[in-house]
């Protein structure tokens, strides 16, 4: 799967990450709904971190579409209460 970390680049991550990535958005639409910025802050560095670590960067030169766009590490938390509601960014 490609996600585009906005302002960082695109990742190939592999599909078997996706249970790990979307249980960690989950917990940021927890976080969000209960107004708990510190742990936003936490768990949205640890998404991008993982989608980082585990993930393949992708050259620039090439355009291929993301399946999923993660916000960047600075997204305001008012911003995230746009963003991460419901399911979330990564739907099941």
């Amino acid at each position: 799967m490609i996600i585009r970390i906005m302002g960082e680049g695109q990742y190939n991550v592999k599909g078997s990450l996706f249970d790990i990535l979307n249980k960690i958005d989950n917990t940021i639409v927890e976080n969000v709904q209960k107004g708990d910025e510190k742990a936003y802050r936490k768990n949205l560095s640890k998404l991008i971190s993982t989608i980082k670590s585990k993930g393949e960067l992708i050259d620039d030169k090439e355009l291929i579409a993301s399946d999923i766009i993660v916000p960047p590490p600075d997204m305001t938390f008012k911003e995230a209460h746009d963003v991460f509601r419901g399911t979330g960014i990564f739907k099941d």
